[in-house]
């Protein structure tokens, strides 16, 4: 067996016969989608395949256009009625008929996302906003800040958070109070914000422990990287992914959240208008007027899949384990 030579190793191409790039015989666009993508490119090329993804995209836009844009879809007026359209069944004038004082439903049910949405979107934020800084602090500092951080967490943790909600919206909301409607929404908000914030910090936290003894972390530090340049460049972004996960899944649980809240008389009140308001005023009337509770409830349901389904899409494209 005769011995290779370095000729023999690496062929060299003949002059005539000059070699092509490997995906030379491709399409322009099947060569565009061999190129490296990130994390956020991969999560996107297999987010946009997903059926599930592009429903739940679609009925989430359309509660948030119909939340910030409600005159849009209806021209009725959603807080005062006419005692002679008592209880009047849906009809081609009324598509979700008028209830016990004569108010229009269909516009009570649209004005409603208002209240349900934007209250559980600003007490997400504010969740990730406390969650995610305390997480973060702990998880970086560690020792005696993270001890102290996380014992803060379990008090909180161990809440329970129906009875914790009551204790709040009671002692600030309770009857004899006469609290505007942006306080009353503010006041959901912060019992939300309180009792939900722990579960963040811990999940922003066991980020932060498994990526800061990472190659590049270590590399930073040692080329005299500062703290806020570590955390905002290196840190936070390859820790987002699980806290942006979480919080799209958790919109949805905050809107049946509020709703709970309203339904046993602790929540939003009225003159706010929001579907758990109009679920607990049609349990009296449910044998009467089934659809007093129907049509609320069933846009509560779509908007609390819609946010769950989008968020478990997101998880399957940002996790490679579950591809």
């Amino acid at each position: 067996m005769s011995d290779p030579s370095a000729a023999s190793l690496v062929s060299t191409p003949r002059i005539e016969q000059p070699t092509a790039p490997a995906n030379a015989g491709l399409p322009e666009s099947a060569q565009k989608q061999q190129k490296p993508r990130g994390l956020l490119g991969d999560a996107w090329y297999d987010l946009r395949r997903k059926p599930l993804f592009w429903i739940s995209a679609v009925f989430i836009l359309l509660f948030v256009v119909m939340a910030a844009f409600p005159s849009l879809f209806t021209s009725g007026d959603p807080v005062n009625g006419d005692l002679s359209r008592s209880i009047v069944k849906p009809s081609a004038d009324a598509w979700f008929g008028y209830d016990f004082q004569g108010r229009d439903v269909f516009a009570r049910t649209i004005y409603g996302a208002r209240a349900s949405i934007v209250v559980a979107l600003l007490s997400v934020m504010g969740t990730l906003l406390i969650g995610g800084t305390m997480g973060m602090v702990a998880g970086f500092r560690g020792g005696w800040v993270d001890a102290l951080l996380s014992r803060i967490a379990d008090v909180f943790f161990g809440l329970p958070f129906v009875l914790g909600s009551i204790v709040i919206l009671t002692t600030f909301n309770g009857s004899g109070t006469d609290n505007s409607e942006w306080m009353i929404m503010a006041l959901v908000i912060m019992s939300l914000t309180v009792l939900s914030w722990p579960v963040v910090m811990r999940l922003m936290r066991s980020s932060v422990l498994a990526t800061k003894e990472a190659d590049y972390i270590v590399a930073a530090r040692a080329l005299g990287a500062g703290t806020g340049r570590i955390i905002f460049k290196h840190l936070l972004p390859n820790c987002l992914a699980p806290i942006l996960v979480y919080g799209t899944i958790m919109v949805g649980s905050f809107i049946g959240a509020e709703a709970t809240l309203s339904f046993l008389g602790i929540g939003l009140k009225t003159p706010v208008v929001s579907w758990g308001i109009m679920i607990s005023e049609s349990q009296q009337l449910i044998r009467v007027a089934p659809y007093l509770l129907f049509f609320p409830a069933a846009f509560l349901v779509a908007a609390v899949l819609s946010f769950v389904m989008l968020g478990e899409s997101v998880r399957e494209a940002l996790d490679p384990k579950l591809r």
